[in-house]
């Protein structure tokens, strides 16, 4: 899908250059994706404190054999 965006030239050339992308195609997805994860983390970090823990739960149960 095309689309036209009105993108600050001077940090597009420096994002191609720091992730060492060969298209402003590859480096806008790369950023993209960097910053969905980014978003999906700090959704992950409100969670913390507010998940019941059962101290009798065996995590390395699982690993053994």
């Amino acid at each position: 899908m095309a689309t036209n965006l009105d993108v600050d030239q001077r940090l597009l050339n420096e994002a191609l250059k720091a992730g060492g992308h060969r298209t402003k195609r590859e480096t806008v997805n790369e950023a993209l994706k960097e910053y969905i994860r980014y978003r999906k983390q700090l959704g992950i970090k409100e969670l913390f404190g507010k998940i019941n823990f059962d101290p009798r739960y065996d995590y390395q149960k699982g690993r053994r054999r």
